[in-house]
């Protein structure tokens, strides 16, 4: 008798460590990562960015921006979100620090497979794996970073920044995957190089930026580093007709740049699809087999949705930031339409996305029904637990699907960009965005230069 209940007892305690197991993975993957920016990003709609800093630091563990997190998990990326607020709050030193951490992390994560990542992508969920950044992603982590180092006037870490966006063009276009964010990048570029004196480097970029926008901001800097013919058509085409303007510092003037980010881009939100659905929308792609194992599955009510990410509603696609310098409205040219790339790049990913769910799905439920089985013919011995625990086992993995929602959530959805010649001394640029207004005094010398990002992340 005391075997049997020994017996029955050492079973009892097999079964609940699995499930307790379970469980409590089921518990932990609940919530994606809109979960983790959430607070934040109601923060942010608010117009209240120090709080938005708060959420963040809890998310990653922290006390303080000043505070570097451990990078894992998805704290690479809720760095990247930390930086964005950082600059829209003028802390430059420390949004500059967050973007070079995070931007090094991503490229370590992108390189790193594993057949722990891969099984948990098959079984549980998409954002088990490590996570891999889009294209416009690992392009703006260098364009918004030069944005930081110019507002300091730190030519030589704008420069860098500068060189590693050349790195990422040319990857990007050796796999011929071009894109019309790295404009902005190449545009930034090129400012860069000119004011540090390297006008030949900075034709070259500036040039770049012409092949993707038309840029007329341009028109009399270039006039006014172009010696003789223009070797670039697109340069020649811009400056057709400009005299060439007289030195900065001989007309006693200077340059301001001003640089807007505004709204959000639309961020990854869960969604259920129903399976019929599902199907008929990856009907080109999926495997006969699989489609044949999904839909005896939805026969017998195994298998009814589908849990994978899609792009949710967009903030401020259509804002239209507004510039008055001393009093003296500015036009302002739109600069990126980076919602455009977000949406862009989702469509063609998407039907891979919904694919790798039904497969997920399929594994899931044949999992489940395994464990099922093999619990319920241990039932007489194990009691009611035995049936309980697979019973809970499809439900619990189903739970670990958390759809991927993984993004940088706070990207500004439009950037404009307005360059204007000024008389030196000081100015009041007064930029209103989002229903927002930021008033910001600067001082140039004759000869110099002023560069100003505002970002209105709401």
């Amino acid at each position: 008798m005391r075997s049997r209940r020994a017996g029955s007892g050492r079973r009892g305690r097999a079964v609940l460590a699995p499930l307790a197991l379970l469980l409590g993975l089921a518990q932990a993957a609940c919530g994606g990562h809109e979960d983790r920016v959430r607070t934040a990003l109601h923060a942010l709609d608010r117009g209240a960015p120090a709080e938005a800093i708060a959420a963040l630091n809890e998310q990653m563990e922290v006390e303080t921006a000043a505070d570097l997190p451990a990078l894992r998990g998805d704290n690479a990326l809720l760095l990247l979100d930390r930086g964005n607020v950082l600059l829209s709050m003028d802390r430059y030193r420390l949004s500059a620090r967050d973007f070079g951490a995070a931007d090094k992390s991503i490229d370590l994560l992108d390189m790193s497979r594993g057949a722990a990542d891969e099984l948990g992508k098959y079984l549980f969920s998409d954002d088990v794996g490590p996570y891999k950044a889009p294209a416009y992603e690992k392009l703006l982590i260098n364009t918004i970073n030069m944005m930081n180092y110019l507002a300091q006037r730190d030519l030589g870490g704008a420069r860098v920044e500068a060189r590693r966006l050349a790195i990422m063009q040319k990857y990007l276009r050796d796999h011929e995957e071009e894109t019309a964010l790295i404009g902005l990048g190449s545009y930034l570029a090129g400012f860069a190089f000119e004011k540090s004196g390297q006008p030949d480097e900075a034709l070259l970029y500036y040039d770049d930026a012409l092949r993707h926008g038309p840029y007329p901001s341009l028109r009399l800097p270039l006039r006014a580093l172009t010696r003789g013919e223009p070797r670039s058509p697109r340069v020649a085409a811009l400056i057709e007709g400009v005299e060439p303007p007289p030195p900065l510092g001989e007309a006693g003037e200077a340059e301001i740049v001003v640089v807007v980010g505004f709204g959000r881009v639309p961020q990854k939100v869960p969604q259920r699809l129903p399976i019929g659905l599902a199907l008929s929308l990856v009907a080109d792609d999926i495997s006969p087999t699989d489609r044949a194992r999904a839909n005896a599955l939805a026969a017998k009510g195994l298998v009814t949705w589908i849990n994978y990410p899609t792009l949710g509603r967009s903030r401020g696609r259509y804002a239209i930031p507004t510039l008055r310098l001393d009093g003296r409205a500015q036009p302002m040219e739109q600069a990126l339409d980076v919602e455009a790339q977000v949406r862009s790049a989702w469509k063609k990913s998407e039907g891979t996305v919904i694919l790798s769910a039904i497969t997920r799905t399929i594994a899931r439920v044949a999992a489940g029904e395994a464990v099922q089985g093999a619990t319920e013919a241990a039932a007489e011995d194990s009691g009611p637990l035995g049936l309980l625990a697979g019973l809970l086992t499809t439900a619990t993995l189903s739970a670990l699907d958390t759809p991927d929602t993984r993004g940088w959530s706070t990207l500004p959805a439009r950037v404009a960009i307005a360059r204007a010649r000024v008389p030196a001394g000081a100015h009041e640029l007064v930029v209103s965005a989002r229903g927002e207004t930021r008033r910001v005094r600067v001082s140039v010398a004759a000869g110099g230069w002023a560069f100003v990002p505002v970002m209105v992340l709401r």
